[in-house]
């Protein structure tokens, strides 16, 4: 059964706190993700390995987790550089700042704004990050 539900954006200049339960609810929850404050974000620290150029830095925060770990959702934010990774499956959407993403063997992404993106696990990537980076993502692992 599909249930409607009105929902007005709260405008970014009105910071939404991130809910206190949200890490561990099981219930719905609305996060403007362009509206929580850097300090809401935890830092997550790169490996010195996967800084290609630049001095970028990474800060997150984990919404919410499924019982047995296996599902991830949150918000992720990361400074101007360059890195590499190796992705999780992923779903995620940009909520302000641009990246080009090149996928070894595989696409280059463009990424900004309003994106919605997904990486496959396995995927070997370099991001370059033009402006600071802010996505809502759900990980499966």
């Amino acid at each position: 059964m599909n249930q409607s539900v009105d929902h007005v954006p709260t405008p970014p200049s009105q910071p939404v706190p991130v809910p206190p339960s949200a890490g561990s609810a099981t219930g719905s929850f609305v996060v403007n993700i362009a509206g929580v404050p850097d300090a809401d974000l935890e830092p997550e620290p790169l490996d010195a390995a996967q800084i290609v150029s630049g001095d970028p830095m990474v800060t997150g925060k984990v919404l919410w987790e499924s019982p047995d770990g296996k599902q991830i959702r949150g918000i992720w934010q990361i400074t101007p550089g360059v890195v590499t990774d190796t992705e999780a499956n992923e779903l995620f959407v940009v909520a302000s700042g641009r990246a080009t993403i090149e996928v070894e063997n595989g696409p280059v992404l463009e990424v900004g704004p309003g994106d919605a993106c997904i990486l496959r696990e396995g995927d070997r990537t370099r991001w370059t990050v033009h402006e600071t980076l802010r996505k809502a993502y759900h990980i499966t692992l």
